[in-house]
């Protein structure tokens, strides 16, 4: 009973511990930033490279680019996957089980890049 109720203790001290240093850093935060109550003109004004902003800060982003983005992640955790694939792939007991496991994963990939073909996402003009 003791171990239980010193499991729940151990919690508390650290959640305690927790609360503490929250309080301390927003605190410390508090104390030591410089507060300057008249601020210069254009202090929070956006700045983008030296170019003064002109225009609104509404921007409309074409879908291709996001698509471009989301084809390479496929392709980079395709990677991720294959080479510790690679590594154990010959060790004793992984051989059939892992040949069926990166089978079903490219068939899905093979899916995917057959879809984005279909729907001509991979063209370049």
């Amino acid at each position: 009973m003791d171990s239980y109720l010193g499991s729940y203790a151990t919690l508390g001290l650290l959640l305690v511990a927790a609360v503490l240093v929250f309080v301390g850093a927003f605190s410390a935060n508090r104390l030591l930033s410089p507060s300057s109550p008249a601020e210069p003109a254009g202090k929070r004004e956006a700045y983008e490279c030296g170019v003064d902003p002109v225009g609104g800060d509404w921007a409309q982003a074409q879908i291709r680019y996001y698509v471009y983005a989301y084809l390479y992640v496929l392709f980079a955790v395709e990677s991720v996957f294959l080479f510790p694939w690679a590594v154990i792939f010959d060790r004793p007991g992984f051989g059939m089980t892992t040949v069926v496991e990166m089978a079903i994963f490219v068939a899905v990939l093979a899916l995917g890049i057959l879809y984005a073909w279909r729907k001509r996402i991979l063209r370049w003009t």
